[in-house]
């Protein structure tokens, strides 16, 4: 199947401002792309690809004083299946995971271990190890927390949103990673699209999506405490220690976000058929934090 997929961001700025993005297709889904745009910005400025520290292509560009505009469309194969299910995977001991995967553990910034360290194992250390615990949690978290986009705000912790009950998928997502850890499960949080593809249609406009991914049998597998369902047509953004590392945009200076746009959904018919551009959603600048 295809999906057509991209984004029209604009901010305005009050001086000249440098500015990090992180919205290229993550380099494991670059061979699936069928046809792409460039990155446009308007007014077109120049810009700079570089990878960061977990592999995300990271875009440097300045934005000028004003108004200011960025713009991609794609289309991607994807195989249509849903994310992968192990329900026989095993939890991998602290001292046979690789080197690479011991800092998917730790504390990070919007996942507090020390806090919820206590509350993980009355809730979850009597379960079996492996698939069942890692999906006892997101159930806990999916039940737990109460979605809306209303309820967005970009200094909210994982035990933050336990205490508050509520959150956006963001804050699904880091609470989810930081009960595994606590569990001694390495979670990474991700980023990326996911369009209403094999579900009914959401009436709320387009957003990106977040979502964690679990080390388990020596593989990581995809989970999704928003939805808590097993979706098609994900396509991953970026990975990281959680949100902290993977902001869509991040400026060294003050902006105001005064445009928002994404589009996620299979594409029918011809590969050049032009683009669904989504609806306008103008959101507060912590939507993109």
């Amino acid at each position: 199947m295809l999906i057509r997929l991209g984004y029209e961001i604009a901010i305005e700025c009050t001086a000249a401002t440098p500015v990090i993005s992180l919205l290229e297709i993550h380099k494991d889904r670059q061979a699936d792309i069928k046809r792409q745009t460039r990155v446009l910005t308007s007014p077109a400025v120049p810009t700079r690809l570089y990878h960061d520290l977990h592999g995300n292509a990271c875009r440097r560009f300045t934005a000028p004083a004003g108004g200011f505009r960025i713009l991609y469309d794609a289309v991607v194969e994807d195989s249509g299946e849903t994310d992968a299910v192990n329900t026989l995977a095993r939890e991998v001991p602290v001292p046979e995971l690789p080197d690479e995967v011991l800092g998917y553990l730790l504390g990070s910034r919007y996942c507090e271990t020390d806090h919820l360290s206590g509350l993980a194992w009355q809730l979850f250390g009597h379960l079996p190890s492996g698939w069942a615990r890692a999906q006892a949690i997101v159930d806990y978290v999916h039940n737990r927390l109460s979605f809306g986009y209303g309820y967005a705000r970009s200094t909210r912790t994982a035990a933050q949103a336990h205490e508050e009950r509520v959150g956006v998928c963001r804050d699904f997502a880091h609470l989810a990673i930081t009960l595994c850890r606590c569990m001694n499960i390495p979670a990474r949080y991700v980023n990326g699209y996911l369009g209403d593809i094999g579900v009914p249609v959401d009436p709320a406009p387009m957003d990106f999506s977040a979502w964690l991914e679990v080390f388990l049998d020596g593989k990581w597998y995809t989970f999704d405490p928003r939805h808590n369902a097993q979706r098609i047509g994900r396509v991953v953004i970026a990975r990281g220690r959680d949100a902290t590392d993977v902001p869509l945009l991040h400026s060294f200076g003050p902006h105001r976000l005064s445009l928002f746009k994404v589009w996620t959904y299979e594409q029918e018919g011809n590969l050049f058929n032009p683009p669904y551009h989504g609806i306008d959603r103008t959101v507060s600048a912590q939507m993109l934090a």
